[in-house]
């Protein structure tokens, strides 16, 4: 697991495991995303299997999985409101952290120029220039 920090409320990483979950809340994370559906590689654990994890460390966890290629800005506005609900800091992850800052991106795209929005996902190790925000 490598954990990448998008902001002070959001860091976004790889596939987890269970684990993961306790070094994740020693980190600090108060809740946790899944943005990776289940069955998308073999021996992926599900989501249930990390949600038992998250359970047992007192850690809030949310699915809204999305497909790679196939993220709209509707999942994005969901992604925003899970992010304003959620204790902070959260983590999101999905299978390269890709998807997690492409809906930060998305839920971010009518309070921040697209420019910054490029730049801080670059920032991070994540290219969404070509994306339409």
């Amino acid at each position: 697991m490598y954990i990448k920090k998008i902001s002070d409320q959001l860091s976004v990483a790889d596939q987890i495991t269970q684990k993961d979950v306790s070094v994740i809340a020693k980190a600090g994370f108060k809740s946790i995303v899944c943005n990776r559906p289940d069955g998308e590689d073999l021996g992926q654990p599900a989501f249930k299997e990390i949600e038992q994890a998250a359970i047992k460390a007192n850690l809030p966890i949310r699915f809204l999985p999305a497909v790679s290629g196939a993220v709209t800005s509707e999942l994005g506005q969901e992604f925003g409101k899970l992010l304003e609900d959620l204790p902070k800091p959260v983590l999101a992850y999905c299978r390269s952290g890709m998807r997690c800052t492409t809906l930060w991106a998305l839920s971010n795209a009518k309070t921040m120029d697209r420019a910054s929005l490029v730049r801080t996902a670059a920032n991070a190790g994540y290219d969404i220039s070509a994306i339409s925000l």
